[in-house]
This record gives C-alpha cells, sequence and structure tokens, in this order.
C-alpha cells in the first residue's frame, strides 16, 4: 500500500486500498480536521448520493450538490481559500471519500426532479 507520509497522500491510499484504514482516518483528520471528521461522518451514514445529474450530500439542513471539489454550501463559498486547491468544504471530503471506497448511494434519477419534491 502507498504510505500517507503527508496529509495530502490520503486520495491516492484511500483509491489504492478502497477502504478507509486507521492511518487513512488520521490522514485525513490530519488534513481537514473537523471538516474531515464530518465528511467520514457522512461517507459512514450513507449521505452521498450520486444522481444522473449531480452528486449530492445531504447534509443535517440541507442538501448539497458537490462537482469537482466544488460545493453550494456557504463554507466554501465564503469560507475557503480559493487558491488552496486543499481547501474544502466536508461535502467535498464527504465525496471524494466515498467515491474512492465505493460507498455513493447511486439513484438512477435526475436530482433536478428529485429536489423538487424536497
Amino acid at each position: 500500500m502507498a504510505g500517507v507520509d503527508s496529509p495530502a497522500d490520503w486520495r491516492a491510499a484511500l483509491a489504492e486500498t478502497g477502504e478507509l484504514t486507521p492511518e487513512i482516518t488520521s490522514a485525513i483528520l490530519d488534513a481537514h480536521g473537523d471538516r474531515g471528521k464530518r465528511a467520514i461522518e457522512a461517507v459512514t451514514e450513507s449521505r452521498v448520493k450520486a444522481y444522473r445529474d449531480f452528486t449530492v450530500v445531504v447534509g443535517h439542513g440541507d442538501e448539497y450538490i458537490v462537482e469537482d471539489d466544488g460545493c453550494t454550501c456557504e463554507d466554501a463559498t465564503y469560507n475557503l481559500d480559493e487558491e488552496d486547491p486543499a481547501a474544502l468544504c466536508w461535502h467535498a471530503i464527504a465525496v471524494a471519500i466515498a467515491e474512492r471506497i465505493d460507498a455513493v448511494d447511486h439513484h438512477d434519477m435526475w436530482y433536478a426532479d428529485v429536489r423538487e419534491f424536497v
């Protein structure tokens, strides 16, 4: 397995192992702190959903669309350093984790159609 020598290595290590090992979990927490913790909780609670048009993370108050490490949440909009590619909200971290461990809940429907009913 690839080592997790720096906090930035967790994505590669996770893609290689396909599971959240204690070493990878520690690397995520070292790199992202509370955001990493919340992301891991969302993944373990199956709150990362993929639809035909979007990947969505179900938060405690709303659902957030995540695309290419960008997110529709206020944290991503107002609090993150745009110059730092490692600065991610917990929703984007959750998607990155879930995709690498095959923990995305897939729905064969359009989120745009589902969202009208929510």
